[in-house]
Formats: structure tokens, C-alpha cells, sequence
């Protein structure tokens, strides 16, 4: 299938990425490792007049910790994201990273394109929201940093502006005791994810949560925090029956939609399972 016409252009820094998005008054999209743009293009869900290749630009493929916290370039690859060594609770988004799609998706597609993309499936976004990561924003008039729980607006809909691009996901510090779980259920191995449950915990010198935040994707328009299910471990040790209470509390909580894959109650189902499961993984590494 054909993509539809339009300019094209290849930036080399920020500023000159920044300067053809205002260029183009709003009817421009950015081009990175294009697993999620070229598609949609490819189907004419989307005709932009300019296209902006940033898969060049410098500067944007970092991990580093900055002032305690951990900071990641929208251009950090899947694939290196899944190999990263991180500390803590941080380790989550490796995880997710590794679910995402085959081989050459993850090799080509990146961070920040994942996030702009705003797919309900998608698996970073879920790690990121549990993380309570924000995203950096900028445009010619500076940098603007949006939590991601207001940045993810609805399906493949964010707060990101016509004449803005995303240049870092950047993400709290790692408590001391504080771990990561991630599971998906997919008809087959690459497919979008019906469900992901990603957690992150943190807990006490005697094993209980002082701390989780459990959030799913893929069940509703946007990935979403199950306020009842981390307070259902909170102050509690990871026991089998504390985990089967806030799997019980997230399948409750949450409004699953259907479609020709899988219907609601398959999904809530799913919820249940798959929370436990990732907070049974927590437990794992946590008695380790």
C-alpha cells in the first residue's frame, strides 16, 4: 500500500526539528523509527502535508540518572531499553520494553514514538504511569514537563501540541526495596496485548508495601491506575491471599471494553489474572 504525498524533510538537532513543526502550521508529524506512523499513514488514517525524520537528531537516545532521577531519550530504542540495567522499581520499563511486538519493532521503534502513538495496548505507557513519569515537552517557546496521566489523553490522543515534539521521558527516583512486575496476554507472541498489568512496588525492611501503584492497559481508552487494588496491599505483606485481594479489587475497579478479540468479561478476567501474576513476580524478586 502506497503512503499519500507530502514534503519531507530530515532534521539533524532539536531546534531544526522545532522549526520545521512551525513551519508547517500544524500539519506536520515526526518521524522517528516509524513502527507506529508509517502504518497509519500507510492505511490513510492520517495525511499529514510535512514529514519531520528526527530519527537523526543527537542528543535524544540517553539513559541517565539527572539529580536522582532517571532520565530517558525519546529516541532510546526498544530494544536497548530492554537490555538496560535499572535499579528498583525502574526495572519496570524493561520489562514492558520486552513485551513490545518482534525483534525488528523493537530495534527500530522508540520512546517517545510509543508515547506519541498513545495506543490503549501499547506497553510503555502503562510503565510509565506507574512509575508516575512525565513527560518533557518542547517547543520554540521552551520546555513544558506533563504527567503522564494527563499527558495520555484517550485513544491515540495526548496533550502533545502541533508545534511541540517529545525530547525526554524523565522519571523519580528509585526507593530503596522497591521492585517492578509486568505481564500481557496476547492471542500470539508480537500481537497488541488484550490486557498488561504493570506494578510497581515499594516495601518495608519486614517485607510489607508501604507503597504500589498497579495499572493496566489495553482494558479501556487510556492505561489506568487501580487506586483499590494497590491500597488492598498497602501495609501488608505480599502474601497469596493480600495479592488475591488486589486482583479482585483491579478486575472490580476497572470498565473493560469488547471488541472482535475479546469480550468485557474476558478482559476483566484478565485483569484479575494478570495483576496477579505481576505482583507474584514483586513477591519473587522481593524474597530473592
Amino acid at each position: 500500500m502506497k503512503l499519500p504525498p507530502f514534503a519531507y524533510a530530515r532534521a539533524k538537532t532539536v531546534d531544526e526539528a522545532l522549526e520545521l513543526l512551525r513551519e508547517a502550521g500544524g500539519e506536520a508529524k515526526l518521524l522517528a523509527g516509524g513502527q507506529s506512523l508509517v502504518p497509519v499513514l500507510a492505511y490513510r488514517l492520517m495525511r499529514p502535508s510535512h514529514i519531520v525524520d528526527i530519527d537523526s537528531v543527537t542528543g535524544l537516545d540517553g539513559i541517565a540518572e539527572q539529580n536522582g532521577e532517571l532520565e530517558l531519550g525519546a529516541l532510546v530504542r526498544h530494544a536497548r531499553l530492554e537490555q538496560a540495567r535499572l535499579r528498583g522499581a525502574h526495572g519496570l520499563l524493561a520489562l514492558a520494553a520486552g513485551h513490545i511486538g518482534h525483534v525488528p519493532i523493537r530495534t527500530r521503534g522508540t520512546l517517545g514514538g510509543s508515547l506519541a502513538h498513545a495506543d490503549p495496548a501499547a506497553e510503555l505507557p502503562v510503565a510509565a504511569l506507574a512509575l508516575e513519569a512525565r513527560v518533557v515537552l518542547r517547543s520554540a517557546a521552551g520546555e513544558r514537563e506533563v504527567a503522564t496521566d494527563r499527558f495520555l489523553l484517550g485513544p491515540f490522543t495526548t496533550a502533545i501540541s502541533p508545534d511541540e515534539m517529545i525530547v525526554a521521558l524523565r522519571i523519580p527516583a528509585a526507593a530503596p526495596r522497591s521492585y517492578a512486575g509486568f505481564r500481557e496476554f496476547s492471542l500470539r507472541s508480537g500481537d497488541f496485548a488484550l490486557v498488561s498489568a504493570g506494578v510497581a512496588v515499594v516495601c518495608e525492611e519486614d517485607g510489607a508495601v508501604s507503597r504500589a501503584r498497579i495499572v493496566v492497559g489495553g482494558v479501556e481508552s487510556c492505561p489506568r491506575l487501580m487506586s483499590d487494588a494497590g491500597d488492598a496491599v498497602v501495609g501488608k505483606k505480599l502474601q497469596a491471599d493480600t495479592i488475591a485481594a488486589a486482583a479482585r479489587a483491579a478486575a472490580a475497579s476497572c470498565e473493560p471494553v469488547a471488541d472482535r478479540n475479546v469480550d468485557a468479561a474476558t478482559r476483566r478476567d484478565l485483569v484479575a489474572a494478570l495483576v496477579r501474576e505481576a505482583l507474584t513476580d514483586v513477591h519473587a524478586e522481593a524474597a530473592a
